[in-house]
Protein backbone atom coordinates (compact mmCIF):
# COMPACT_ATOMS: atom_id res chain seq x y z
CA UNK A 1 0.00 0.00 0.00
CA UNK A 2 1.26 3.48 -0.90
CA UNK A 3 0.03 7.05 -1.19
CA UNK A 4 -1.36 7.80 -4.66
CA UNK A 5 0.81 10.93 -4.72
CA UNK A 6 3.89 8.71 -5.13
CA UNK A 7 2.76 8.17 -8.71
CA UNK A 8 2.97 11.86 -9.60
CA UNK A 9 5.93 13.05 -7.49
CA UNK A 10 9.30 12.61 -9.19
CA UNK A 11 12.44 12.55 -7.05
CA UNK A 12 15.61 13.45 -8.92
CA UNK A 13 19.09 14.78 -8.32
CA UNK A 14 19.54 18.44 -7.53
CA UNK A 15 23.00 20.11 -7.52
CA UNK A 16 22.10 22.30 -4.53
CA UNK A 17 19.71 20.32 -2.32
CA UNK A 18 21.02 16.86 -3.22
CA UNK A 19 17.62 15.72 -4.39
CA UNK A 20 14.41 17.44 -5.38
CA UNK A 21 10.76 16.39 -5.17
CA UNK A 22 8.86 17.60 -8.20
CA UNK A 23 5.09 17.27 -8.59
CA UNK A 24 4.34 16.42 -12.23
CA UNK A 25 0.94 17.98 -13.08
CA UNK A 26 0.36 15.75 -16.13
CA UNK A 27 1.01 12.61 -14.09
CA UNK A 28 -1.22 13.86 -11.26
CA UNK A 29 -4.13 14.59 -13.60
CA UNK A 30 -3.65 11.23 -15.34
CA UNK A 31 -3.72 9.27 -12.04
CA UNK A 32 -6.71 11.11 -10.66
CA UNK A 33 -8.61 10.62 -13.93
CA UNK A 34 -7.78 6.95 -14.44
CA UNK A 35 -8.03 5.86 -10.79
CA UNK A 36 -10.80 8.09 -9.35
CA UNK A 37 -11.79 5.42 -6.82
CA UNK A 38 -8.52 5.97 -4.95
CA UNK A 39 -8.31 9.78 -4.98
CA UNK A 40 -9.86 10.19 -1.53
CA UNK A 41 -8.01 7.24 0.00
CA UNK A 42 -4.99 7.68 2.27
CA UNK A 43 -3.27 4.62 0.79
CA UNK A 44 -3.91 2.66 -2.37
CA UNK A 45 -3.22 -0.97 -3.45
CA UNK A 46 -0.03 -0.88 -5.51
CA UNK A 47 -0.37 -4.13 -7.46
CA UNK A 48 -3.53 -3.42 -9.51
CA UNK A 49 -2.41 0.15 -10.21
CA UNK A 50 1.06 -0.93 -11.29
CA UNK A 51 -0.22 -3.79 -13.46
CA UNK A 52 -2.55 -1.40 -15.25
CA UNK A 53 0.15 1.24 -15.70
CA UNK A 54 2.58 -1.38 -17.03
CA UNK A 55 0.03 -2.57 -19.59
CA UNK A 56 -0.60 0.98 -20.76
CA UNK A 57 3.09 1.91 -20.81
CA UNK A 58 3.96 -1.14 -22.94
CA UNK A 59 0.98 -0.79 -25.26
CA UNK A 60 -0.38 -4.16 -24.12
CA UNK A 61 -3.88 -2.72 -23.71
CA UNK A 62 -5.33 -0.62 -26.50
CA UNK A 63 -6.64 2.87 -25.74
CA UNK A 64 -8.03 5.73 -27.73
CA UNK A 65 -5.27 8.08 -26.57
CA UNK A 66 -1.68 7.72 -27.83
CA UNK A 67 -0.31 9.65 -24.83
CA UNK A 68 -1.46 6.90 -22.43
CA UNK A 69 1.82 5.03 -22.83
CA UNK A 70 3.98 8.07 -22.04
CA UNK A 71 1.86 9.20 -19.10
CA UNK A 72 1.65 5.70 -17.62
CA UNK A 73 5.42 5.34 -17.83
CA UNK A 74 5.84 8.75 -16.21
CA UNK A 75 3.70 7.67 -13.26
CA UNK A 76 5.77 4.54 -12.86
CA UNK A 77 9.01 6.53 -13.02
CA UNK A 78 7.73 8.68 -10.17
CA UNK A 79 6.98 5.63 -8.05
CA UNK A 80 10.35 4.03 -8.84
CA UNK A 81 12.20 7.24 -7.92
CA UNK A 82 10.67 7.06 -4.45
CA UNK A 83 11.72 3.42 -4.02
CA UNK A 84 15.27 4.18 -5.17
CA UNK A 85 15.44 7.00 -2.63
CA UNK A 86 14.23 4.68 0.14
CA UNK A 87 16.90 2.05 -0.60
CA UNK A 88 19.58 4.74 -0.33
CA UNK A 89 18.09 6.02 2.91
CA UNK A 90 18.09 2.50 4.35
CA UNK A 91 21.72 2.03 3.36
CA UNK A 92 22.59 5.31 5.06
CA UNK A 93 20.73 4.34 8.24
CA UNK A 94 22.31 0.91 8.36
CA UNK A 95 25.89 1.65 7.32
CA UNK A 96 26.43 5.38 6.80
CA UNK A 97 27.70 6.44 10.22
CA UNK A 98 30.14 3.58 10.58
CA UNK A 99 31.40 3.71 7.00
CA UNK A 100 31.48 7.42 6.26
CA UNK A 101 28.81 8.07 3.63
CA UNK A 102 25.27 9.40 3.37
CA UNK A 103 22.27 8.98 1.09
CA UNK A 104 23.36 11.84 -1.18
CA UNK A 105 26.60 10.03 -1.97
CA UNK A 106 24.49 7.09 -3.15
CA UNK A 107 21.93 9.15 -5.08
CA UNK A 108 24.55 10.10 -7.68
CA UNK A 109 24.82 6.46 -8.78
CA UNK A 110 21.18 5.39 -8.91
CA UNK A 111 18.84 8.41 -8.79
CA UNK A 112 19.53 9.18 -12.43
CA UNK A 113 16.13 10.07 -13.92
CA UNK A 114 16.66 13.39 -15.72
CA UNK A 115 13.10 14.60 -15.21
CA UNK A 116 10.33 15.48 -17.62
CA UNK A 117 11.87 18.39 -19.49
CA UNK A 118 15.43 17.09 -19.75
CA UNK A 119 16.91 15.72 -22.96
CA UNK A 120 19.16 12.66 -22.57
CA UNK A 121 22.76 13.08 -23.73
CA UNK A 122 23.78 11.88 -27.17
CA UNK A 123 25.40 8.77 -25.69
CA UNK A 124 21.99 7.07 -25.51
CA UNK A 125 21.88 7.42 -21.73
CA UNK A 126 19.38 5.14 -19.99
CA UNK A 127 18.44 5.89 -16.40
CA UNK A 128 18.24 3.16 -13.78
CA UNK A 129 14.49 3.80 -13.48
CA UNK A 130 14.09 3.02 -17.18
CA UNK A 131 16.08 -0.19 -16.81
CA UNK A 132 13.94 -1.19 -13.86
CA UNK A 133 10.69 -0.65 -15.76
CA UNK A 134 11.92 -2.38 -18.91
CA UNK A 135 12.88 -5.53 -17.00
CA UNK A 136 10.01 -5.52 -14.50
CA UNK A 137 7.64 -8.51 -14.58
CA UNK A 138 4.59 -7.90 -12.36
CA UNK A 139 3.87 -11.64 -12.33
CA UNK A 140 7.16 -12.41 -10.59
CA UNK A 141 7.66 -9.60 -8.06
CA UNK A 142 6.30 -6.30 -6.85
CA UNK A 143 7.79 -3.14 -8.32
CA UNK A 144 9.14 -2.23 -4.88
CA UNK A 145 10.94 -5.57 -4.56
CA UNK A 146 12.30 -5.40 -8.11
CA UNK A 147 13.56 -1.85 -7.61
CA UNK A 148 15.19 -2.82 -4.34
CA UNK A 149 16.96 -5.73 -6.02
CA UNK A 150 18.30 -3.76 -8.99
CA UNK A 151 19.49 -0.87 -6.86
CA UNK A 152 21.46 -3.25 -4.65
CA UNK A 153 22.89 -4.97 -7.73
CA UNK A 154 23.97 -1.70 -9.37
CA UNK A 155 27.62 -2.07 -10.32
CA UNK A 156 28.81 1.47 -9.62
CA UNK A 157 26.90 1.66 -6.35
CA UNK A 158 28.41 -1.62 -5.20
CA UNK A 159 31.87 -0.48 -6.19
CA UNK A 160 31.46 2.68 -4.10
CA UNK A 161 30.10 0.76 -1.09
CA UNK A 162 32.91 -1.76 -1.34
CA UNK A 163 35.41 1.09 -1.13
CA UNK A 164 33.69 2.14 2.10
CA UNK A 165 33.92 -1.38 3.51
CA UNK A 166 30.34 -2.56 2.89
CA UNK A 167 30.02 -5.91 1.13
CA UNK A 168 26.41 -6.48 0.07
CA UNK A 169 25.93 -10.21 0.32
CA UNK A 170 24.34 -12.32 3.03
CA UNK A 171 26.12 -14.89 5.17
CA UNK A 172 24.14 -17.66 3.55
CA UNK A 173 25.01 -16.55 0.03
CA UNK A 174 28.71 -16.43 0.98
CA UNK A 175 28.55 -19.96 2.33
CA UNK A 176 26.65 -21.10 -0.76
CA UNK A 177 29.33 -20.03 -3.22
CA UNK A 178 32.44 -20.97 -1.21
CA UNK A 179 33.85 -24.44 -1.88
CA UNK A 180 35.34 -26.57 0.91
CA UNK A 181 38.59 -26.70 -1.07
CA UNK A 182 38.98 -22.93 -0.76
CA UNK A 183 38.80 -22.96 3.01
CA UNK A 184 42.27 -24.31 3.95
CA UNK A 185 44.10 -21.53 2.14
CA UNK A 186 41.82 -18.77 3.47
CA UNK A 187 41.88 -20.08 7.04
CA UNK A 188 45.61 -20.80 7.04
CA UNK A 189 47.02 -17.81 5.14
CA UNK A 190 44.55 -15.06 6.06
CA UNK A 191 43.24 -16.07 9.51
CA UNK A 192 46.24 -18.17 10.64
CA UNK A 193 44.07 -20.90 12.14
CA UNK A 194 45.13 -24.41 13.12
CA UNK A 195 44.72 -27.57 11.06
CA UNK A 196 42.07 -28.80 13.48
CA UNK A 197 40.03 -25.61 13.08
CA UNK A 198 40.38 -25.84 9.31
CA UNK A 199 39.19 -29.44 9.25
CA UNK A 200 36.17 -28.68 11.42
CA UNK A 201 35.26 -25.70 9.21
CA UNK A 202 35.46 -27.84 6.06
CA UNK A 203 33.17 -30.47 7.59
CA UNK A 204 30.69 -27.79 8.65
CA UNK A 205 30.69 -26.18 5.20
CA UNK A 206 30.22 -29.55 3.48
CA UNK A 207 27.27 -30.27 5.75
CA UNK A 208 25.79 -26.86 4.93
CA UNK A 209 26.13 -27.51 1.20
CA UNK A 210 24.71 -31.02 1.35
CA UNK A 211 21.58 -29.87 3.20
CA UNK A 212 20.91 -26.14 2.72
CA UNK A 213 22.11 -25.84 -0.86
CA UNK A 214 20.48 -29.14 -1.77
CA UNK A 215 17.10 -27.95 -0.45
CA UNK A 216 17.46 -24.59 -2.17
CA UNK A 217 18.19 -26.20 -5.53
CA UNK A 218 15.52 -28.91 -5.25
CA UNK A 219 12.82 -26.35 -4.43
CA UNK A 220 13.96 -23.97 -7.22
CA UNK A 221 14.48 -21.12 -4.74
CA UNK A 222 15.89 -17.90 -6.16
CA UNK A 223 16.68 -14.48 -4.78
CA UNK A 224 17.83 -13.68 -1.25
CA UNK A 225 18.99 -16.66 0.79
CA UNK A 226 16.81 -17.20 3.85
CA UNK A 227 17.87 -18.36 7.30
CA UNK A 228 18.46 -22.11 7.61
CA UNK A 229 15.40 -23.76 9.09
CA UNK A 230 15.48 -25.55 12.46
CA UNK A 231 15.13 -28.87 10.62
CA UNK A 232 18.09 -28.06 8.37
CA UNK A 233 20.23 -27.04 11.34
CA UNK A 234 19.40 -30.30 13.09
CA UNK A 235 20.37 -32.29 10.00
CA UNK A 236 23.68 -30.41 9.84
CA UNK A 237 24.28 -31.12 13.53
CA UNK A 238 23.68 -34.83 12.90
CA UNK A 239 26.12 -34.86 9.99
CA UNK A 240 28.82 -33.06 11.97
CA UNK A 241 28.36 -35.53 14.82
CA UNK A 242 28.74 -38.52 12.52
CA UNK A 243 31.95 -37.14 11.03
CA UNK A 244 33.61 -35.66 14.14
CA UNK A 245 31.85 -37.30 17.10
CA UNK A 246 31.23 -33.75 18.36
CA UNK A 247 27.67 -33.23 19.56
CA UNK A 248 26.39 -29.74 18.72
CA UNK A 249 22.91 -28.28 19.15
CA UNK A 250 21.17 -26.48 16.27
CA UNK A 251 21.88 -23.08 17.90
CA UNK A 252 25.57 -24.08 18.10
CA UNK A 253 25.52 -24.91 14.38
CA UNK A 254 23.92 -21.54 13.60
CA UNK A 255 26.57 -19.69 15.59
CA UNK A 256 29.42 -21.58 13.92
CA UNK A 257 27.98 -20.98 10.45
CA UNK A 258 27.81 -17.25 11.13
CA UNK A 259 31.40 -17.24 12.40
CA UNK A 260 32.51 -19.11 9.28
CA UNK A 261 30.66 -16.66 7.03
CA UNK A 262 32.16 -13.64 8.81
CA UNK A 263 35.68 -14.97 8.31
CA UNK A 264 34.99 -15.52 4.62
CA UNK A 265 33.49 -12.03 4.37
CA UNK A 266 36.58 -10.48 5.96
CA UNK A 267 38.78 -12.32 3.47
CA UNK A 268 36.73 -11.27 0.43
CA UNK A 269 36.63 -7.65 1.50
CA UNK A 270 40.37 -7.69 2.10
CA UNK A 271 40.99 -9.07 -1.38
CA UNK A 272 38.79 -6.42 -2.97
CA UNK A 273 39.44 -3.22 -1.03
CA UNK A 274 41.60 -3.74 2.03
CA UNK A 275 40.77 -5.07 5.47
CA UNK A 276 37.89 -2.87 6.62
CA UNK A 277 35.15 -4.75 8.50
CA UNK A 278 31.91 -5.35 6.63
CA UNK A 279 28.30 -6.20 7.21
CA UNK A 280 25.75 -7.81 4.93
CA UNK A 281 22.78 -5.76 3.83
CA UNK A 282 20.41 -8.71 3.69
CA UNK A 283 21.79 -10.59 6.68
CA UNK A 284 18.66 -11.24 8.76
CA UNK A 285 20.72 -11.37 11.96
CA UNK A 286 21.60 -7.68 11.57
CA UNK A 287 18.64 -5.49 12.50
CA UNK A 288 17.88 -2.37 10.52
CA UNK A 289 16.98 -0.33 13.56
CA UNK A 290 17.08 3.10 15.10
CA UNK A 291 19.87 2.25 17.54
CA UNK A 292 22.47 0.91 15.08
CA UNK A 293 24.92 3.86 14.71
CA UNK A 294 27.77 3.99 17.22
CA UNK A 295 28.58 7.71 16.84
CA UNK A 296 25.63 9.81 18.03
CA UNK A 297 25.14 13.14 19.76
CA UNK A 298 23.42 13.75 23.09
CA UNK A 299 20.00 14.45 21.56
CA UNK A 300 20.10 11.27 19.53
CA UNK A 301 21.23 9.30 22.60
CA UNK A 302 18.21 10.54 24.52
CA UNK A 303 15.95 9.57 21.65
CA UNK A 304 17.49 6.10 21.33
CA UNK A 305 17.20 5.48 25.06
CA UNK A 306 13.55 6.48 24.96
CA UNK A 307 13.04 4.30 21.87
CA UNK A 308 14.33 1.20 23.63
CA UNK A 309 12.03 1.90 26.56
CA UNK A 310 9.03 2.41 24.27
CA UNK A 311 9.86 -0.79 22.38
CA UNK A 312 9.59 -2.88 25.56
CA UNK A 313 6.60 -0.91 26.82
CA UNK A 314 4.66 -1.44 23.58
CA UNK A 315 5.62 -5.12 23.61
CA UNK A 316 4.24 -5.47 27.14
CA UNK A 317 1.00 -3.72 26.18
CA UNK A 318 0.59 -5.89 23.08
CA UNK A 319 1.23 -9.10 25.03
CA UNK A 320 -1.29 -8.10 27.68
CA UNK A 321 -3.96 -7.23 25.13
CA UNK A 322 -3.48 -10.35 22.99
CA UNK A 323 -3.37 -12.76 25.95
CA UNK A 324 -6.38 -11.16 27.61
CA UNK A 325 -8.38 -11.39 24.39
CA UNK A 326 -7.45 -15.05 24.11
CA UNK A 327 -8.49 -15.69 27.72
CA UNK A 328 -11.86 -14.04 27.12
CA UNK A 329 -12.47 -16.24 24.08
CA UNK A 330 -11.51 -19.37 25.99
CA UNK A 331 -13.77 -18.44 28.93
CA UNK A 332 -16.70 -18.29 26.55
CA UNK A 333 -16.09 -21.93 25.65
CA UNK A 334 -15.11 -23.47 28.99
CA UNK A 335 -13.99 -21.65 32.10
CA UNK A 336 -11.13 -24.07 32.80
CA UNK A 337 -9.63 -23.46 29.34
CA UNK A 338 -8.47 -20.00 30.33
CA UNK A 339 -6.48 -21.31 33.27
CA UNK A 340 -5.08 -24.15 31.18
CA UNK A 341 -3.92 -21.58 28.65
CA UNK A 342 -1.97 -19.57 31.24
CA UNK A 343 -0.41 -22.70 32.74
CA UNK A 344 0.61 -23.86 29.27
CA UNK A 345 2.10 -20.45 28.40
CA UNK A 346 4.14 -20.54 31.60
CA UNK A 347 5.25 -24.12 31.04
CA UNK A 348 6.40 -23.45 27.50
CA UNK A 349 8.07 -20.04 27.82
CA UNK A 350 9.13 -19.85 31.47
CA UNK A 351 9.89 -23.47 32.38
CA UNK A 352 10.98 -24.94 29.03
CA UNK A 353 8.55 -27.85 29.30
CA UNK A 354 7.83 -30.07 26.30
CA UNK A 355 4.36 -30.21 24.78
CA UNK A 356 3.93 -33.71 26.23
CA UNK A 357 4.79 -32.50 29.73
CA UNK A 358 2.42 -29.56 29.36
CA UNK A 359 -0.38 -31.85 28.18
CA UNK A 360 0.00 -33.93 31.33
CA UNK A 361 0.21 -30.81 33.46
CA UNK A 362 -3.04 -29.24 32.21
CA UNK A 363 -5.01 -32.47 31.84
CA UNK A 364 -4.97 -32.86 28.06
CA UNK A 365 -4.42 -36.17 26.30
CA UNK A 366 -2.14 -35.26 23.39
CA UNK A 367 0.53 -32.78 22.34
CA UNK A 368 -1.54 -31.48 19.42
CA UNK A 369 -4.20 -30.37 21.90
CA UNK A 370 -1.61 -28.19 23.64
CA UNK A 371 -0.60 -26.69 20.29
CA UNK A 372 -4.24 -25.87 19.56
CA UNK A 373 -4.62 -24.35 23.01
CA UNK A 374 -1.53 -22.15 22.80
CA UNK A 375 -1.80 -21.06 19.14
CA UNK A 376 1.74 -19.66 19.36
CA UNK A 377 1.96 -18.52 15.74
CA UNK A 378 -1.32 -16.63 16.00
CA UNK A 379 -0.24 -15.02 19.27
CA UNK A 380 3.06 -13.85 17.82
CA UNK A 381 1.33 -12.46 14.73
CA UNK A 382 -1.26 -10.63 16.82
CA UNK A 383 1.40 -9.18 19.12
CA UNK A 384 3.35 -7.99 16.08
CA UNK A 385 0.35 -6.13 14.68
CA UNK A 386 -0.62 -4.52 17.98
CA UNK A 387 2.96 -3.56 18.72
CA UNK A 388 3.65 -1.96 15.34
CA UNK A 389 0.61 0.30 15.58
CA UNK A 390 1.41 1.43 19.10
CA UNK A 391 5.15 1.84 18.62
CA UNK A 392 4.81 3.81 15.39
CA UNK A 393 2.55 6.38 17.04
CA UNK A 394 4.85 6.69 20.09
CA UNK A 395 8.07 6.99 18.11
CA UNK A 396 6.79 9.58 15.65
CA UNK A 397 5.59 11.74 18.56
CA UNK A 398 8.88 11.21 20.38
CA UNK A 399 11.01 11.98 17.32
CA UNK A 400 9.21 15.30 16.80
CA UNK A 401 10.66 16.49 20.10
CA UNK A 402 14.19 15.58 18.98
CA UNK A 403 14.31 16.75 15.39
CA UNK A 404 12.53 18.75 12.70
CA UNK A 405 8.82 17.71 12.57
CA UNK A 406 8.71 18.21 8.79
CA UNK A 407 11.61 15.82 8.37
CA UNK A 408 9.83 13.23 10.49
CA UNK A 409 6.69 13.54 8.38
CA UNK A 410 8.78 13.05 5.23
CA UNK A 411 10.38 9.96 6.77
CA UNK A 412 7.13 8.52 8.11
CA UNK A 413 7.19 5.54 5.71
CA UNK A 414 10.84 4.84 6.46
CA UNK A 415 10.24 4.92 10.22
CA UNK A 416 7.38 2.46 9.86
CA UNK A 417 9.60 0.10 7.86
CA UNK A 418 12.43 0.39 10.41
CA UNK A 419 10.06 -0.39 13.29
CA UNK A 420 8.56 -3.30 11.36
CA UNK A 421 12.05 -4.70 10.77
CA UNK A 422 12.93 -4.44 14.46
CA UNK A 423 9.70 -6.12 15.51
CA UNK A 424 10.02 -8.82 12.86
CA UNK A 425 13.54 -9.60 14.05
CA UNK A 426 12.28 -10.03 17.62
CA UNK A 427 9.40 -12.26 16.46
CA UNK A 428 11.74 -14.29 14.25
CA UNK A 429 14.09 -14.86 17.19
CA UNK A 430 11.13 -16.08 19.25
CA UNK A 431 10.03 -18.45 16.48
CA UNK A 432 13.49 -19.96 16.04
CA UNK A 433 13.95 -20.27 19.79
CA UNK A 434 10.58 -22.01 20.11
CA UNK A 435 11.57 -24.53 17.45
CA UNK A 436 15.05 -25.15 18.87
CA UNK A 437 14.41 -24.77 22.59
CA UNK A 438 16.24 -26.99 25.04
CA UNK A 439 13.97 -28.93 27.36
CA UNK A 440 13.74 -27.93 31.02
CA UNK A 441 15.21 -24.48 30.36
CA UNK A 442 13.33 -21.18 30.22
CA UNK A 443 13.34 -19.43 26.87
CA UNK A 444 15.66 -16.43 26.67
CA UNK A 445 14.25 -14.26 23.88
CA UNK A 446 12.85 -10.85 24.76
CA UNK A 447 9.40 -12.01 23.63
CA UNK A 448 9.45 -15.00 26.01
CA UNK A 449 10.84 -12.97 28.90
CA UNK A 450 8.08 -10.38 28.66
CA UNK A 451 5.41 -13.09 28.47
CA UNK A 452 6.83 -14.61 31.65
CA UNK A 453 6.88 -11.24 33.36
CA UNK A 454 3.23 -10.69 32.44
CA UNK A 455 2.26 -14.13 33.78
CA UNK A 456 4.13 -13.40 37.01
CA UNK A 457 2.05 -10.24 37.43
CA UNK A 458 -1.12 -12.27 37.03
CA UNK A 459 -0.07 -14.42 39.97
CA UNK A 460 0.86 -11.50 42.23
Amino acid sequence: MSALSLYWTLIRLDPIAGCKREVIPAAKTFCQTQFPQFVSEGTVPDKPIQCQLIQWSRGEESTDYPEFSTLAQLCLRCFVSRQIEQVCVQLEVKFGNNHGFNRYDLFTFVLTDLGVDKTPPLTQFTSLATDILQTFDPERASLTTWTNRLVKQHRELNRFLLEQGVYLISDWAILNDTTPNQLPRIYREFHHLTDREIQQARILLKSYHSIYRRDRISSNQTGQCALPTPAQLQQMADQVHRKTNIRLSPPDIMERLQTLAQRLRDYRLSVRRGTLPSQSLDDPTVSLNLHQPSTIDETEQLFLTAYRQQFVSCLDQAIQQVIEEQRVQLNRKKSEKSQQFIVALRGFHCQGKSMADIASLVGLKAQYQVSRLLKLKQIRAAVRGQMLNGLLECIVDLAKTCTDPEQIIALDHQIEQVLADDIDKMIQEAEIEAELKNKKAALKSLFAQRICQYIDRLDS
